[in-house]
Formats: structure tokens, C-alpha cells, sequence
């Protein structure tokens, strides 16, 4: 696997973390280069779990066409013993045979199996590859501590091009530093910190916070100062952040890029401490075996972010598996926006009209003329996904479309972006959002976001109604945001499709615009 460290000699990547592409570059997923990559499947041989991932879908954003973990604990008591768990080797064994036929089934030309720091470190850990081998046919790569750094910082790289900041992944047995920058992959370090090793540490609480002090100390001198993002990968990170929710109310239960501050973190972890485990467990929906790790991990984190200080913290769910997926990415399909990329994807899958969004795209722009970058990407977006729901029932319509955006596998979107996603996809297909199962997440975003996705979904919901070709454009809108006139010129045989539905829909936008509206015909006006 090639290494690629130095961010230094990487390209400059705007703040979004999407490079300058154009907005409606050719998308890549029908590429015979991405083609490959539709169907690739992964085995993660950890220390507390075995799981098989299959991708499929959009290369550059994949959907999991099949995904299934076996919590095995392989390194439970390798402190004491130094050999794998017997029992987690049975059951690892068992997970492999049945992930190989599974494998088969699919018609998946190769499985890729990976082990981390359990089989790495056990003495009997090439015994448990060879066993592998010779009942299932699967050869296992069993990777160092800095590759399996590497490998889930790739990971956080599929769904954050051009991220900067550390990464933490915590496993069973180990806990994995690296340094991103610039979508490069830069320095990298490993530790004994998992929650299993912490656990079988002698001394007790006591001596346990002492030797964590002293391992986070000795990986900060090697990564030197680090301010920016922190991006947590692992299973008991995402059950830490599930409490985190839990204990704050927050309502949009989806993990990647869900945020934490240092403030909060300390919070969760006073509120793991005080409270009866088993209670939280069942509250949160964690399992038990993950939850008896849970402590461990928080008194880990409790300690990284006091040591390391970022400025947020995110959470990442894609690590190493999604990072050996990149690993077999070209550039040019890893410098394209996830998001974008599924969202083309969803079109060409299940819109009527693929290739409409590009049409509604420019006809709603001039609203958008003078918007950011960041913002024009959630519009295009929007206009991409603005039909892909339409098999839905109509009196649900509007609510699947926005239960999809703030719920979907997508990549490269911020929860904030979520809601306003949801709530132009909605406006889509309703003028009003009140009296939805969905009001405590309209609360996430400001009086001022929810105005501007309403005014996004009004302007598709009026703009799908002129064209029944893709490949024609026969009116124009024009947007003079200081007089707050909204003009619409219609081509002569653009006239009949303006009827009076049209029409209502054209003065609910400019409702929310607070404009004038003025209906044109003719020739296409000047610039």
C-alpha cells in the first residue's frame, strides 16, 4: 500500500474540502475506472470485533451494500496470556468461514482481510492466520500499528477531501494517531490504549490514569502541538458520542460529523461515571459488550483532548475499511466530492429526468448569484435530489424527502446542512413544514437558514414545472435582490406551460423572497 506523507506537496483545497472542480463536472461513477470499484469487499480483523463491509454504489460516496459485525474479542486477556482469547478465536473463525461464503454469494472477485493489533501482537497470531487460510481460502494482511493509522485516516479523507487535523481511531487492544493535512496523510503514531489492554492493567483507576497521562504525553511530544479538528474513528467513540446526544437531546441521531466540543466531552464523561451503565446502555442503544469497554475509552478521551486541545471534535464513521477502499482510488476519482457524487448517483438511479437538476440548477442560479461556494454546492445538491422521491406516496412526499436528506449515508455534509438539505427538498414538494414528525430538528438551524431553504425549495418546486426537455431552456429568471423584484421571461411557446398552478407557485416564492414578481415575454432579456 503506497504511503503518501507529505501534506507539504499537496494542492490547496478550498474550505469546504472539495477541490474547484466545476459544479457540474462529468460525474465519475459510470467511469469503467470507478465501475471497478462498484462492488469491493473488506474484512476487518479487530481486537474486539470482526466485521465485513461491501461497498457498492457511487465509487467516490459508496453505499454499504452489505455490512455485518461479529463481536468476537479476540485480544480479551492478551495482557495476561499473550495468546488470543480462545474463545474469540472460535467465534472469529466461525465469522470468517461464514463472511468467505457470503463473499462467494455476492460473486465478489476477491475479499480483502485485514488484522490489527490483536493478531498482530498475540504469539499465536500467525497460527490464527494459517488456520484462516486453510479452512476459508482467505489470506489475512496483518497490518503495523502505523499503517492502521494511516488506512483510517483514509478513511476520514473519503468523507472529508482536504480534512486537516488529527485523527484518533481506538480499537480493542490499540489507539492510532495520525496527522491529516491538505487530503495527505502525514505524521503517525501508535499506543497500547485500547480499551481491552486498559482493563487488564494493573493498579486500578489510580494506576490506570497514570499510565494514560503518560502514553498521551509521550504520543504528543512525537505529533507535536495539535489545534485543529480531532476526528474520533472507532466503535467506542460512537458510543461515547451516542451518550453525548443522549445526555444533551439532541435530536438528529447520525453519527458521522456529528460534533463535540472539549466542554462537552468533559460533561459526558462525569455523566458516564456517575450513572448506572447498564441503564445508559439500554437508553443509548449500545450493546453490553461494547458498553463495558465504554469507561475505558472515556477516561482515554477525557485525557486527549485535555492534552491536545482542538478546537471541535468530530466524529468520523469511516475508518479503516472505508480507508481501504480509497487506498484503491485514483486521484482524480478521490479529488471529487462525495456528496455531489452520490447525489448524481441518486439521480441517474431513480429521478424521472436524469440530468434535470443541471437544467433547474442554472434556472434558479441568478437567486444564488452571488452566494459562496459552500452554498451554491447545497443548491446543486438540492436540485440534483430534488426528484428522486417521487415514487413516495404524495401525502408523505415532502416528509420522505426530508427524512432521506438528514438520514442518508452522504458523505461531505455537515449536520446543519442536513436540515437545511431536508428542509429545501420538503419545500419541494410543500409550501408549509409545520405539523411534521420533524420539528425538533427545524429548531437546529436558524429563523434565517430555514427562510433560505424554504426559499430553495419553493424555486424548484415552481422551476420543475417549466420543461418537459432537459436539453431545452426557454425562460429565464432574474433576481434584483436591492429592489426586490423577481422577473421571469418566458420564450412565446414556454406560455402555456405557465398556467395558473405555475403561476401560484411562482408568487409563493417570491412570498418568501418579499419581491415583486413581473412575467416577461419575448425575446430572452439582455445581460
Amino acid at each position: 500500500m503506497a504511503d503518501q506523507t507529505d501534506p507539504s506537496r499537496a494542492a490547496p483545497v478550498p474550505e469546504t474540502g472539495v477541490a474547484e472542480l466545476g459544479l457540474f463536472a462529468k460525474p465519475l461513477f459510470q467511469d469503467p475506472g470507478a465501475r471497478a470499484l462498484a462492488r469491493v469487499g473488506v474484512v476487518d480483523v479487530g481486537s474486539n470485533s470482526v466485521r465485513l463491509v461491501v461497498f457498492d454504489g457511487a465509487a467516490r460516496s459508496p453505499a454499504y451494500f452489505y455490512n455485518e459485525k461479529i463481536m468476537c474479542a479476540l485480544g480479551a486477556g492478551m495482557s495476561e496470556t499473550g495468546h488470543l482469547s480462545p474463545e474469540g478465536r472460535a467465534r472469529a473463525l466461525s465469522a470468517l468461514r461464514r463472511f468467505s461464503k457470503l463473499a462467494d454469494g455476492m460473486g465478489l472477485s476477491e475479499l480483502t482481510v485485514v488484522a490489527t493489533a490483536a493478531v498482530r501482537d498475540a504469539s499465536d497470531g500467525r497460527e490464527f492466520c494459517a488456520d484462516v487460510l486453510r479452512e476459508t481460502g482467505l489470506r489475512i494482511w496483518v497490518i503495523d500499528g502505523e499503517e492502521e493509522a494511516r488506512l483510517s485516516a483514509q478513511g476520514v479523507l473519503l468523507g472529508w477531501p482536504g480534512a486537516y487535523g488529527l485523527v484518533c481511531d481506538i480499537g480493542g487492544s490499540s489507539m492510532e494517531l495520525a496527522e491529516i493535512s491538505g487530503g495527505r496523510v502525514g505524521r503517525r503514531v501508535t499506543s497500547q490504549l485500547g480499551p481491552l489492554k486498559l482493563r487488564d492493567l494493573k493498579g486500578g483507576a489510580k494506576g490506570r490514569h497514570a499510565h494514560i497521562k503518560e502514553v498521551i504525553t509521550g504520543l504528543q511530544e512525537k505529533m507535536g502541538n495539535q489545534r485543529d479538528r480531532l476526528f474520533l474513528v472507532g466503535g467506542s467513540w460512537r458510543a461515547i458520542a451516542r451518550i453525548d446526544m443522549y445526555r444533551r437531546g439532541y435530536p438528529l441521531h447520525v453519527l458521522h460529523e456529528y460534533r463535540m466540543t472539549v466542554t462537552s466531552v468533559r460533561e459526558t464523561v462525569k455523566f458516564i461515571q456517575a450513572s448506572d451503565l447498564e441503564e445508559l446502555r439500554s437508553a443509548c442503544g449500545v450493546s453490553s459488550s461494547r458498553m463495558s469497554l465504554v469507561p475505558y475509552a472515556a477516561e482515554v478521551l477525557s485525557r486527549l483532548v485535555k492534552t491536545f486541545r482542538p478546537k471541535d471534535i468530530a466524529i468520523s464513521s469511516y475508518g479503516i475499511r472505508e480507508g481501504m477502499l480509497y487506498e484503491q482510488m485514483p486521484q482524480r476519482l478521490r479529488d471529487r466530492d462525495p456528496l455531489i457524487e452520490a447525489c448524481y448517483f441518486a439521480e441517474a438511479k431513480d429521478a424521472r429526468m436524469p440530468g434535470f437538476g443541471k437544467v433547474l440548477y442554472n434556472f434558479i442560479l441568478p437567486l444564488y448569484r452571488s452566494a459562496p461556494h459552500a452554498r451554491k454546492r447545497l443548491v446543486k445538491a438540492a436540485c440534483l435530489l430534488h426528484d428522486v422521491s417521487w415514487r413516495a406516496h404524495p401525502d408523505y412526499r415532502a416528509e420522505t424527502c426530508f427524512d432521506n436528506a438528514t438520514r442518508a449515508n452522504l458523505g461531505g455534509l455537515k449536520h446543519l446542512e442536513r436540515i437545511y438539505l431536508g428542509l429545501a427538498l420538503l419545500h419541494r414538494y410543500s409550501n408549509k413544514r409545520e405539523n411534521t414528525r420533524f420539528e425538533d430538528l427545524y429548531e437546529m438551524v436558524d429563523e434565517q437558514m430555514r427562510l433560505e431553504a424554504e426559499i430553495l425549495g419553493k424555486a424548484m418546486r415552481f422551476g420543475a414545472m417549466l420543461w418537459m426537455d432537459k436539453d431545452e431552456q426557454r425562460g429565464e429568471l432574474r433576481w434584483f435582490p436591492k429592489k426586490k423584484q423577481l422577473e421571469l421571461w418566458l420564450t412565446p411557446d414556454m406560455v402555456p406551460l405557465f398556467g395558473e398552478v405555475a403561476e401560484a407557485r411562482l408568487n409563493s416564492l417570491a412570498k418568501s423572497l418579499d419581491a415583486e414578481v413581473h412575467v416577461r415575454t419575448g425575446k430572452r432579456p439582455p445581460k
